[in-house]
């Protein structure tokens, strides 16, 4: 229990530097690209205490699967709510770059505040495993350079794997997008945490570039360009097979609608198609 009273601590502090940083931020909108760097860091921050208590926890605290399928669900919906429309998801900037929502420069100094803010995320887990606070911890320290891979297949099965996890994430928050944060927060918190738990076998289904390159991309096993290909690459296609299946093109590479037909808004009734012929 001690060792939960620790990881408390450590996930208020994450949450509340992520709040303030957003609370700062509204008084300079320019500077808003910078609210993706403290979503990134407090959930790659979180989840990496999250992945030490399923990897240490489960076998040396004696938590179940329960427990930390709750913890991470907890998790997952606070950053939902605390961080809003800041993703700390490339994935999701790259959409709306797509949907031409985004300019490039924009895109780009997102995308680069996520990476920036994953790896400080790293750097702090690592500086507060090496307190060994509880004996939980200290196991933790011992065993960070050698660290367990979150991709447990070949690449190859790894880069469809997320693709479909990314693929079914993406399609489920395109029909949500509309609906109110309320309902919309909650489910895709729920989402999130059910494609983790299912291909934990396989890659965790980060679905994230930068949650995967903070969360396994420095554990042994695999090269960076195998890591790459698997959450990179696989997550990526999944978004853009997502946007294709949603859409029917890619509004920023082509406009022509391959899959639906475009029916015409306004119908004419036809009792006055009737008297126009007659005219």
């Amino acid at each position: 229990m001690s060792g939960l009273n620790a990881s408390l601590g450590y996930f208020v502090s994450a949450v509340i530097f992520a709040a303030l940083v957003r609370t700062l931020l509204k008084k300079w909108p320019r500077l808003s690209f910078l609210l993706e760097f403290a979503s990134s860091f407090m959930l790659v921050a979180c989840l990496l205490e999250v992945q030490t208590i399923v990897e240490v926890g489960e076998w040396a605290g004696g938590l179940g699967p329960d427990v930390t399928l709750t913890i991470r669900f907890v998790v997952l919906l606070t950053h939902g709510i605390i961080c809003g429309s800041a993703t700390g998801n490339p994935t999701l900037v790259v959409l709306k770059f797509l949907q031409m929502e985004a300019t490039t420069l924009s895109t780009l100094f997102a995308v680069a505040a996520q990476f920036l803010g994953a790896h400080l995320a790293l750097l702090v887990a690592f500086y507060y495993w090496s307190l060994e606070l509880t004996d939980m911890h200290m196991i933790k320290n011992l065993m960070a350079s050698q660290c367990s891979s979150s991709l447990l297949v070949s690449s190859i099965q790894g880069f469809f794997t997320e693709c479909v996890c990314t693929l079914t994430f993406h399609v489920v928050l395109l029909n949500l997008q509309r609906r109110s944060a309320l309902i919309r927060v909650p489910l895709i918190a729920v989402l999130l945490t059910f494609l983790s738990h299912t291909a934990r076998g396989y890659t965790s289904a980060y679905m994230s570039p930068s949650l995967s390159y903070g969360l396994t991309f420095h554990c042994p096993g695999f090269t960076f360009t195998e890591y790459a290909v698997v959450y990179w690459l696989g997550s990526l296609t999944g978004m853009i097979l997502a946007l294709f299946l949603y859409m029917g093109h890619i509004p920023r590479i082509f406009s022509k609608n391959l899959l639906y037909s475009q029916k015409t808004r306004f119908r004419v009734p036809k009792g006055e198609k009737g008297e126009k012929k007659k005219l």
